[in-house]
């Protein structure tokens, strides 16, 4: 049936007779799948730029900092101020749920910078203390150099490693950044590494103007003495980071004497509830983007399907005379079924050429540049999966136009005018 050239010069006339018909019709299948691609391009598209602010984090990790208490306890009055220390740190450890426990302290707070200096030149960048096991919470790509190792904790060096937009800044171009000095706050520091920036946006930013020094050479370097800025903080694996948050938490009220429901002593950003919170909005997304595109797609279908009863209905005389003839009501079904599944697959696969190209097209535009909106492109097997249904929805449009056909007696048939 399908290789039968009778049946393909059949259905070529007819589109010949019927061109702006057969055009039209093919629009609504053509405009269904191109909409589904470029909506779920587009959905893909914000999630990557969505999601590539966790990119390099450990997404069962959180963070804890010291605010005020809101509540009174044990005599103490609401307002009282606190500060982490390393008696803390010793004590999260001991935390069984917890992986790493990295205590880290920023000069001049969160987001603040500081004055750095070489030479004549200078800059302002942010500052921090941290240990070598950040670098397995917050990924640390160097592009030259070294990150901090337990020596450098361990001595106190006077090391540091800064982001591209430090080096740019204080170093000439083309001079060799390793083994250079910078002073922080009237002390020396040997650069030892050079970062590279994994994030975009501010976070990109951040990334790009900081120093990071170790915890222990901070502290001594700027009179941190004991004090803990945050913690860095990733649970096992195999527990929830929820889970260990609320512990940990826990454990830092009742070493600092904080009313147990007092919810806002003790700041926390927990980056698995986030992720997953995104995650859940655009599996929401995509679900509605599918039903959209769906409800486009049989609108389509459907478009063809009533061409082809319309068709049937037009050639009303000639399946008398086939069926007159011998044609069995197989060959007649098979006939108009096939021009139906023809007409759905030649503009399916252009709407999806189109789409994926316009796509492409969108991506090559946006580059590495896009912040919230990046790599807008569609898994190739959903394309061939949504074509394949498109295919089969095609046969099944054109099945109650071919029974309807076959359903018609041979002698009314050939009356018909």
């Amino acid at each position: 049936m399908v290789v039968d050239r009778d049946n393909w010069q059949e259905i070529f006339a007819t589109i010949r007779k019927n061109k702006l018909r057969t055009f039209l019709t093919m629009l609504g299948v053509f405009w269904g799948i191109f909409m589904l691609v470029i909506m779920l391009g587009s959905g893909n598209g914000l999630r990557n730029g969505i999601l590539q602010g966790f990119s390099g984090t450990a997404t069962n990790s959180f963070f804890c900092w010291a605010q005020q208490t809101t509540k009174a306890y044990k005599g103490m009055k609401p307002g009282r101020g606190f500060e982490f220390n390393m008696a803390d740190v010793s004590a999260l450890q001991q935390i069984p749920e917890l992986d790493i426990v990295s205590p880290m302290n920023q000069l001049g707070g969160y987001e603040g910078a500081n004055n750095v200096v070489r030479g004549l030149k200078t800059a302002a960048c942010e500052i921090q203390g941290n240990y070598p096991n950040t670098a397995k919470i917050s990924d640390v790509k160097l592009s030259k150099g070294r990150f901090l190792n337990d020596l450098d904790i361990k001595e106190k060096r006077k090391i540091c490693i800064i982001g591209p937009r430090v080096a740019e800044m204080l170093f000439k171009k083309g001079e060799e950044v390793i083994g250079g000095y910078i002073r922080i706050n009237g002390v020396y520091f040997k650069v030892v590494g050079l970062t590279a920036v994994t994030a975009s946006g501010g976070d990109g930013r951040q990334q790009a103007q900081r120093i990071n020094v170790p915890f222990t050479t901070f502290q001594n370097a700027f009179n941190y003495n004991d004090i803990v800025g945050w913690f860095a903080i990733k649970s096992r694996d195999d527990i929830p980071a929820e889970q260990s948050e609320e512990k940990v938490i826990a454990i830092l009220k009742e070493r600092h004497k904080i009313a147990p429901d007092d919810v806002k002593a003790i700041g926390h950003w927990n980056m698995a509830v986030e992720y997953n919170k995104l995650n859940g909005l655009f599996l929401g997304i995509e679900i509605l983007i599918w039903i959209v595109g769906t409800g486009t797609l049989l609108a389509g279908v459907i478009g063809i399907s009533n061409i082809m009863l319309i068709v049937v209905k037009e050639r009303t005389k000639e399946i008398g005379v086939k069926r007159a003839l011998g044609a069995v009501p197989g060959q007649i079904i098979g006939q108009i079924m096939l021009e139906s599944v023809f007409l759905t697959a030649i503009s399916g696969y252009f709407g999806l050429l189109f789409g994926i190209g316009l796509l492409e097209l969108l991506n090559s535009m946006i580059g590495s540049s896009g912040e919230m909106f990046t790599n807008p492109t569609v898994d190739l097997s959903v394309a061939l999966k949504a074509l394949s249904v498109l295919v089969v929805s095609g046969a099944l449009a054109g099945l109650i136009p071919a029974n309807k056909a076959v359903s018609i007696k041979p002698v009314e048939a050939l009356r018909s005018e």
